[in-house]
């Protein structure tokens, strides 16, 4: 079985090596000098494992990079889209490329950890756009090949697709509350790194997203929790547009964005999702 690669940042780079690693033959594609001549070699591969971006932008959620490079991708072969995005882009991009079996598998990789994460998920999860014995057939050959991991869930797209925003969002909420933590034990007078030790020994709540000031500054920061909340909100309007729920999500925002623009935390990252006049709020 050949495994195909198309996108080489920091998340199919790592899942691809791992591939290699365990000794299957594959094919890397990507922007990069010494993957850009592999683009026709994709139509080879048995399955093929997408990791190009999908922002969010000024304009709305961009999946067109996705949405183009799975017409790479040989008829009757498998593409699975590592990428993140939107309920029913799956669905939707199976219509486009009826002839394809085109799924939806969250990745869950920390940038600082992804070779590791790579090589011992968690979770593998396949999102399926049609309900059929043939796409859960297809998609159990998808996990036969991934590397093993203690649970594994074969469900619809869309559920699969808010698998993976669930986490980040609801790591976003989880940043914002310690924030308004530490700014409570401030004005009381209470050692905070006291308060997180305490609290990060509940198995319950852990250490992650517990430190306020992290890296470069304060707020939920990165290059999945901003343009990801953003998407999230985008799609809640859209499909819910309840005025409660959109003022919690407005209000994290607001604290949010105050809080990377006034320690100076990733502006470029914030440009590129709100754009340039974010700042000059």
């Amino acid at each position: 079985m050949k495994i195909g690669f198309i996108g080489q940042g920091w998340i199919g780079k790592n899942y691809a090596d791992n591939f290699e690693t365990r000794g299957f033959n594959i094919v890397r594609y990507g922007v990069e000098e010494e993957h850009s001549g592999n683009k026709e070699k994709i139509k080879e591969c048995d399955i093929v494992l997408i990791a190009v971006p999908t922002p969010s932008t000024p304009d709305g959620f961009d999946d067109s990079i996705v949405r183009e490079v799975v017409g790479l991708v040989g008829d009757g072969k498998i593409a699975v889209i590592k990428s993140t995005i939107v309920p029913g882009t799956t669905e939707s991009i199976q219509k486009m490329y009826p002839k394809k079996f085109v799924f939806h598998s969250p990745e869950f990789l920390t940038e600082a950890t992804a070779r590791y994460d790579a090589d011992n998920p968690d979770r593998n999860i396949i999102g399926i756009p049609v309900e059929s014995d043939e796409y859960r057939r297809k998609a159990r050959e998808v996990i036969e090949v991934l590397p093993k991991a203690p649970y594994e869930l074969i469900c619809a797209a869309k559920e699969a697709e808010l698998i993976k925003y669930a986490g980040n969002v609801s790591f976003v909420f989880k940043v914002m509350f310690f924030n308004l933590l530490y700014d409570v034990a401030q004005k009381v007078g209470a050692d905070y790194e006291v308060i997180k030790e305490g609290i990060g020994h509940d198995p319950r709540i852990g250490f992650v997203h517990t430190s306020p000031v992290h890296k470069t500054g304060r707020g939920a920061g990165g290059h999945c929790f901003i343009k990801d909340f953003k998407a999230f909100m985008d799609v809640y309007e859209e499909k819910v547009g309840g005025e409660k729920g959109m003022n919690v999500l407005k209000s994290l925002e607001d604290m949010n964005l105050e809080l990377l623009i006034s320690s100076n935390k990733d502006l470029d990252l914030l440009e590129g999702v709100y754009g340039k006049e974010i700042l000059k709020k």
